[in-house]
């Protein structure tokens, strides 16, 4: 009989393993299951498959199939060779008895039936019901009318009288949802809930969102299938029932609910219901509940899910501008219990930024264009002595050599077209160290019965770091330090300037560069007006130059401009000092003055040489000039308006102030007797110009050229961690201030104190990660320089727009013309906005054991006492300039005070891993209107648990969550599965397989202690030198 069987064409046939891992050949024909040696021996074993049942084990290290028995013979086991084929042989297995067959044929005669009443109620249609056909053949699909950025469609699931195969188990069950696309009919996974278990009736609290750029349609449909599941650690599941519905049946029903049969792959056996609730968050439901009971421990009580209607969090006019800001997201639902067993509503949201990209391309090219000026600054200083001539042709070189890789930098981002954040794989690559590491939005909408709709935001980011140029040597924070100590104790061939002096200079250049211009054109608007013999704007024109002119003569009120004029002078060739210099009490710079008898030898020197010869009055001289001809120009206009006013008399006494101008005829034509006096203002001030440029780019000179190259490789890493650090800070502001704009004492608050912005660091002090937090700490603490100014959009395009040069930015930041219209009139007029970052660091990983034992934390002690120091200082001025009511009621300032002082505490007591510093830091933030941000080494796993469980807290403290749940809506947040459109296995950022492992994978067992202290000293030996092997 079995050798007959050979000659038939099988149904399926593989290499299969079976019970003692012995290979088999699998030959299944109808409800025959043949098992042979090989492929083309004869069959061994021919197994039944009548009542029985399939059992399919999904794990991470083998994939495996067991068929139990109802008559109690053994168990066979089989093993596939993959998932794929595991699925397959599952399906077909289950389907090879003659019941399965019987349900088969009925399943497919309710579709023939189901077919034919579709296309009998309307013939005209295809075989989507609502689908049209487009002049291309191409057929349409009913979009779903929704509010604009809300999800397309939101639904919640529960289960009723769900089957279990043996009356004595409980069921752990979870749905996983399936699209059905209409024009591909193709069967794509798309979430799943949580496991829910014990119970045959469970409600399940993760529901399904669509984002509002999901192509889902009325005609799509969705599948729904229910899984038990017996062993959780192995991911061991079975199949219970499964259902279809489509998009339309829900949306269209009259109470927004459907209950639909679950049965077998066979479409025979009904195992349960299934109910789907569509959810429309924050809208009115006509005062319609839901009261759903259930059966479990953690679920005794009925949940009650009711709707009322709220203020809206945003509206439409807010979108265009927050659309060109964040992209891509993916969203989650949940349902938690309330104290008061009431439904609330959550909505997660995870979506990219376009700042990841934007803004370190805008810094880059202003820092190109900023390096340009500085190289030919230095051309321009004209002839030098050959060994400052020398320095200076050294110094451009290297500049020359930085600035073509900033270029370079620009030129590769400038071609990526890929995904619009930096995953945490890509941190090392050199092309994008400029840009930040999986910043994204992480928001929290939560819909309470009884309270006002709330959101909760947090920025999400990667630490802002050097990777690519590593931690060998510490980060910026040793580096910085280390070279400023070299500067001054090293004999370097140039004059020492301290870091303040160097500041200045790059200030004062600054300053001459947006000065200079403006007043020019100010002058020119001063002539026309006289030409046009219009007395008012001629007034106006007046104002604004003495404004600007007035700016510009103080920005040279400094000692470092008149003793850098010196030192400029001691560098030209041919200077040669006939009489030692006295030395000069000077608060800008310190020490004795050292000489040499020529140029050449000049060595490093600790202040300014002074030179008998030079005459440091002519400085005093030049720079005076400007604000005479100022004076000038002033006398003549009140001069020609005073003759305006009374132009039928005769021509008045003198004025006695215009003895200097020398100009003493006011007849004529105004613009006739403006002019001369116009050109000597600008010939005064060009003369101040070229000397002030020369001397500021000679202290710069001094800079470079007493740290080549250490000094541009020190900017290079500083200018890339501050990228990063500023693109979270944009995007942080932005929403900020989108979510805030109608709250008037927030908006007062903004102008009138600043804006708090708190990181929340999670990075250890051992190893590598300690040069990320010295690098994260230096570039937050610039951030403190970086100025923001709300303008009005002129065109669709609401990117913000970024000016200035290193460490004085300010970000523009472009808002509708609606949107623009709510902001105050201080706002409104371009005050300018100032920040106030604060970093708290606590490390929590094993590597910050280690730390804490053998290691050292001095470095988290003091970044967390300075920042301490700068909240309180924020609190201060909140507290002295802010209304006590500007606070929301439940947010005293009393409980401000006490929070600060329990941080205070906390910070002082060094406790080993006191994650209080950071709850208490977060609360603090929250209650000033602060801006969150949450931080790692890569923005992944850390991050995720710290903000999971500060999104559960505040539903804990702020919405009632339900004690009994908090664990549970813990689970939700955190688990896997329930993330849109992914494989069990898949890295939601990488998408790379990962195991969920550990990622140190060198500590032993710890029962092995237990045997020895001798074994605690060779295991904490083997652990150390293993770290150190692997981060060395």
């Amino acid at each position: 009989m079995l050798l007959q069987l050979k000659s038939v064409e099988y149904e399926r046939e593989r290499v299969s393993f079976v019970e003692d891992k012995k290979e088999r050949w699998c030959r299944l024909k109808r409800n025959l299951l043949f098992l042979t040696k090989n492929k083309s021996s004869e069959a061994s074993e021919v197994v039944i498959l009548e009542r029985c049942w399939i059992v399919e084990f999904r794990s991470k290290t083998d994939v495996s199939i067991v068929l139990k028995f109802q008559s109690g013979e053994p168990d066979l086991y089989l093993e596939a060779a993959s998932k794929p084929d595991c699925e397959s042989w599952a399906v077909a297995l289950g389907e090879a008895n003659s019941e399965g067959l019987q349900n088969k044929i009925q399943q497919l005669r309710r579709l023939i039936m189901e077919i034919k009443e579709e296309r009998s109620s309307d013939e005209a249609r295809q075989f989507v019901p609502s689908s049209q056909v487009d002049s291309l053949g191409e057929p349409c699909f009913t979009s779903i009318q929704r509010i604009a950025n809300e999800p397309k469609l939101e639904f919640s699931l529960a289960c009723k009288d769900l089957v279990t195969a043996t009356r004595d188990r409980k069921l752990n069950t979870f749905v996983q949802v399936s699209v059905l696309y209409p024009a591909e009919h193709i069967l794509t996974r798309y979430s799943s809930t949580e496991i829910v278990e014990g119970t045959k009736d469970p409600l399940f609290l993760t529901g399904v969102t669509f984002p509002p750029e999901y192509p889902i349609y009325e005609e799509t449909k969705i599948k729904l299938t229910v899984y038990d599941v017996k062993d959780k650690s192995q991911d061991t599941r079975s199949f219970l029932g499964c259902t279809t519905f489509r998009v339309a049946d829900l949306v269209k029903s009259k109470e927004q609910q459907l209950t639909l049969t679950l049965r077998t792959s066979d479409g025979g056996k009904t195992v349960g219901t299934i109910e789907v609730n569509l959810v429309k968050m924050g809208e009115l439901e006509d005062g319609e509940t839901d009261h759903i009971t259930t059966d479990t421990q953690d679920q005794k009580c009925a949940l009650v899910r009711e709707c009322a209607a709220t203020e809206g969090i945003s509206g439409k006019d807010n979108l265009p501008s927050l659309n060109a800001v964040l992209k891509n997201p993916i969203c989650k639902l949940y349902r938690f219990p309330t104290s008061d067993n009431k439904w609330m509503r959550i909505r997660e949201q995870m979506a990219e930024t376009t700042l990841s990209f934007h803004v370190p391309k805008e810094l880059i090219n202003l820092h190109i264009k900023e390096d340009m000026r500085r190289n030919q600054e230095l051309k321009d200083l004209g002839e030098l002595a050959p060994h400052w001539d020398n320095m200076r042709k050294s110094v451009i070189a290297h500049c020359d050599q930085m600035l073509s890789m900033y270029q370079d930098t620009l030129a590769e981002l400038g071609k990526h077209t890929g995904s619009s954040f930096k995953s945490s794989c890509s941190k090392g690559e050199k092309t994008l160290e400029f840009i930040p590491i999986n910043l994204h939005l992480q928001r929290m909408h939560v819909h309470s019965p009884r309270l006002k709709d709330a959101l909760y935001d947090v920025i999400t980011v990667g630490a802002p770091a050097a990777h690519f140029q590593g931690f060998k040597n510490g980060g910026l924070r040793k580096l910085l330090s280390k070279f400023e100590a070299e500067r001054r104790n090293t004999g370097y061939q140039c004059i020492y300037y301290s870091p303040e002096n160097t500041a200045k200079a790059k200030e004062v250049l600054s300053n001459i560069n947006h000065l200079q211009p403006l007043i020019s054109s100010h002058a020119d608007l001063l002539l026309n007006s006289a030409s046009q013999h219009s007395p008012d704007s001629l007034k106006n024109s007046l104002k604004m130059l003495s404004e600007k002119t007035e700016l510009f003569v103080h920005a040279f009120k400094d000692q470092l401009v008149r003793s850098a004029l010196l030192a400029l002078y001691t560098a030209r060739p041919g200077c040669v000092l006939k009489k030692p210099a006295m030395p000069k009490n000077s608060t800008e710079e310190g020490g004795d003055l050292q000489h040499q008898d020529h140029p050449s030898q000049i060595k490093r020197q600790d202040s300014i040489p002074h030179h008998s010869e030079y005459d440091e009055e002519e400085w005093d001289r030049v720079w005076a000039n400007v604000g005479k001809s100022l004076n000038c120009v002033i006398a003549m206009v009140d001069r020609l308006l005073e003759k305006d006013n009374v132009s039928n008399t005769k021509e008045g006494e003198n004025d006695p102030s215009a003895a200097d101008c020398k100009v003493f005829h006011t007849g004529g034509d105004w613009y006739e007797q403006l002019y001369p006096l116009v050109i000597t203002l600008k010939d005064c001030m060009g003369e101040v110009v070229t000397r002030a440029k020369q001397s500021m780019a000679f202290v710069l000179l001094q800079e470079l050229a007493c740290g080549l190259p250490q000094c541009l490789m020190l900017t290079l890493r500083r200018d890339i961690v501050f990228s990063q650090a500023l693109a979270g800070l944009v995007c942080g502001f932005i929403i900020k201030l989108h979510t805030g704009l109608h709250d008037q004492g927030f908006l007062q608050q903004l102008h009138t104190v600043g804006l708090l912005v708190q990181y929340e660091g999670l990075l250890s002090t051992y190893s590598e990660e300690a040069g990320m937090l010295e690098d994260m700490a230096v570039g937050i603490s610039d951030l403190q320089k970086v100025m923001f100014k709300v303008i009005e959009a002129k065109s669709e395009d609401f990117l913000p727009i970024i000016t200035g040069r290193r460490e004085h930015y300010v970000i523009e930041v472009q808002l509708p013309a609606k949107m623009f219209e709510l902001l105050p009139q201080e706002i409104k007029e371009g005050k300018l906005l100032r920040m106030y970052p604060v970093l708290f660091n606590v490390g929590i990983n094993e590597q910050q054991t280690l730390a804490e034992r053998f290691g050292d934390t001095t470095l988290q002690e003091n970044i967390n006492q300075e920042n301490l120091e700068l909240l309180k200082k924020y609190y201060k001025l909140f507290t002295e300039k802010m209304p006590p009511d500007c606070l929301p009621h439940f947010q005293e300032q009393n409980d401000l005070k006490g929070l600060l002082e329990n941080l205070h505490q906390n910070i002082q007591a060094k406790k080993r891993k006191n994650v209080e510093i950071m709850w208490l830091a977060a609360t603090i933030c929250r209650k000033m209107n602060g801006v969150r941000f949450t931080c790692c080494k890569s923005a992944k796993d850390r991050t995720s648990m710290s903000v999971t469980l500060e999104q559960c807290s505040i539903l804990r403290d702020e919405h009632q969550l339900h004690k009994d749940f908090f664990i549970r809506a813990l689970d939700c947040m955190r688990s896997r599965q329930i993330q849109g459109a992914l494989n069990e296995s898949d890295d939601p950022e990488t998408g790379c397989l990962t195991d969920n492992k550990p990622t140190s994978r060198h500590f032993y067992p710890v029962a092995l202690l237990l045997v020895s202290s001798h074994l605690l000293v060779v295991w904490l030996i083997l652990s150390l030198a293993l770290l150190l092997a692997k981060y060395q």
